[in-house]
């Protein structure tokens, strides 16, 4: 085997190391990235952070990435505390993610005025919303990421067109005519079923 061979061999086997060393730390980035919901140690209430990616990355090239937080909601009065809700983010840091929570609190819910069920959430496009007591509806995105678990526990899920239908009827009032319906206490409109005559069942009617 020539030398240019062998020069070429080296030269491939190199150029895989460092494609697979760069892909490790691409990988580190991603996996880091995007805003989470931690525990806060201190509080014991949900905290919004965001790990300093990009750190982790370019130390995962000489060994174990460092982890770090580079934002925090309780910041930056709480800033020099010593991050340990990291510890939190355990093998797969994605579902720790506010989306990944959004998700799954969505998932299997309908919507609180036209009773249709979720499907696959979009997050640049007709992001979904939420029905609160004052009978106001929110994207769940307008929201404090770190209020979300109080604010899933008080408000319904709407979805983004029965969203903009109530903002609009809320502003413009004058424009709108309601038909009569019966509605929950948070405005939400409620299943209507039509009473049947006396003794007579609907499975009897020809």
């Amino acid at each position: 085997m020539s030398f240019k061979m062998y020069l070429l061999i080296a030269t491939i086997v190199l150029v895989g190391a460092v494609v697979i060393w760069l892909t490790d730390a691409v990988r580190v980035f991603f996996r880091y990235r995007g805003k989470m919901l931690l525990t806060c140690p201190e509080t014991g209430h949900a905290a919004a952070v965001n790990v300093a990616a990009a750190e982790a990355a370019r130390t995962a090239l000489t060994g174990r990435p460092h982890l770090c937080l580079s934002e925090c909601s309780r910041w930056p009065e709480r800033q020099g505390c010593g991050q340990e809700c990291l510890s939190q983010l355990g093998a797969d840091p994605h579902n720790c993610l506010v989306w990944t929570k959004v998700i799954d609190w969505y998932r299997g819910r309908s919507c609180a005025y036209c009773h249709k069920p979720f499907g696959e959430l979009n997050w640049h496009d007709h992001r979904p919303a939420l029905l609160g007591p004052d009978r106001k509806t929110v994207q769940w995105s307008e929201i404090a990421a770190e209020t979300l678990p109080d604010v899933f526990a008080t408000h319904l899920p709407v979805c983004w067109s029965c969203h903009v239908a109530e903002t609009f009827r809320r502003k413009h009032p004058e424009m709108v005519v309601d038909r009569p319906g019966n509605r929950g206490p948070m405005g939400e409109l409620l299943t209507e079923r039509r009473p049947n005559k006396v003794g007579v069942s609907p499975m009897s009617r020809t």
